[in-house]
């Protein structure tokens, strides 16, 4: 549990946690999508957005496991409202599945909560034969987003009320390449880094955060789009990074629990404090300062032109 820090412009700190940043707000008549909703933070941020009425969508990889989280949380929220939907971002051809029968249920979306993502693994490449952390942790969200955002504009204007994306991205975002992406050596395996990879796919999240919200203005729909890091949090995501054993004696005073480490994606979802903020990071639940190169125009344009074509052809 994070035991330092004091509370921000906001009123809230790292040792604040979800129900705490969401306490007093009403979400009935919202309808939310969590990716990676059977793990870590994602289980707690559908399971707080339940909690304060929202109609949450747990788009999990596993449906097993997404259906047993659903069961613990209508045990003790049993009035709740969560639906489980099969996703794998590893597979273009599931997200696109996932996205259709979305569509045609007919549900409005006010809020998407890109979560899932994978770190530091062995150089491994996706479904799409592209290497799994720029698919899992970039394409996959961009994809999904961009399929489901007519649902989001639709949501918007008939409902009157915001709509709000929010990725989750992460302080390594600043140190990754020093060009940022390497778009020509998104599958080499020779120079390959996990650690690196995994930065440059968090530095992605920043960018197109930017660029949805550039969209956005530009087109004057009632969308915000921001990124947040949500902390050091002891959860299965670090499973391939051992280095971290040796500070274990003391993580618990300088990691977040999960709590706490959903926090800033509930706020961000939640909070009426944010209304109309759009193309921010956010961290402790506080808007914060991003790398440069993350608020740099034209690489988040570049970005967006090759994800575009990166996800068409698959």
């Amino acid at each position: 549990m994070w035991l330092l820090g004091f509370n921000g412009p906001s009123g809230f700190s790292a040792r604040s946690t979800a129900e705490h940043v969401t306490n007093g707000v009403d979400g009935t008549g919202l309808t939310a999508i969590v990716t990676g909703a059977s793990n870590g933070i994602g289980i707690e941020t559908a399971r707080v957005l339940a909690l304060r009425g929202v109609h949450v969508i747990m788009g999990v990889r596993n449906v097993k496991a997404g259906n047993k989280v659903r069961e613990d949380i209508l045990k003790n929220i049993p009035n709740a409202k969560i639906t489980v939907m099969e996703i794998d971002l590893n597979s273009m051809a599931s997200i696109r599945k996932f996205a259709n029968e979305y569509i045609s249920s007919g549900l409005p979306l006010n809020i998407l909560v890109n979560n899932a993502g994978i770190m530091a693994p062995p150089f491994t490449l996706s479904k799409d034969n592209i290497e799994q952390q720029f698919a899992v942790n970039h394409l996959g969200p961009f994809l999904l987003t961009n399929l489901l955002l007519d649902t989001m504009k639709k949501t918007a204007a008939t409902s009157l009320k915001e709509g709000r994306i929010i990725n989750v991205s992460s302080e390594l975002h600043r140190s990754g390449y020093k060009e940022g992406i390497r778009f020509d050596k998104i599958n080499d395996e020779s120079s390959y880094d996990g650690n690196t990879a995994y930065k440059q796919s968090k530095l992605c999240n920043v960018l197109h955060t930017n660029e949805l919200a550039r969209r956005f203005k530009e087109e004057g729909v009632n969308i915000t789009a921001n990124s947040l890091h949500p902390g050091v949090i002891a959860t299965n995501l670090i499973s391939h990074i051992t280095l971290l054993t040796w500070v274990a004696t003391v993580a618990q005073y300088v990691t977040k629990n999960i709590p706490q480490g959903a926090a800033t994606s509930c706020y961000l979802a939640l909070n009426p404090k944010v209304n109309g903020v759009s193309g921010g990071y956010f961290m402790d639940s506080n808007q914060a300062e991003p790398s440069p190169l993350s608020k740099d125009e034209q690489l988040a344009k570049k970005l967006w032109d090759f994800s575009l074509e990166m996800t068409a052809s698959k």
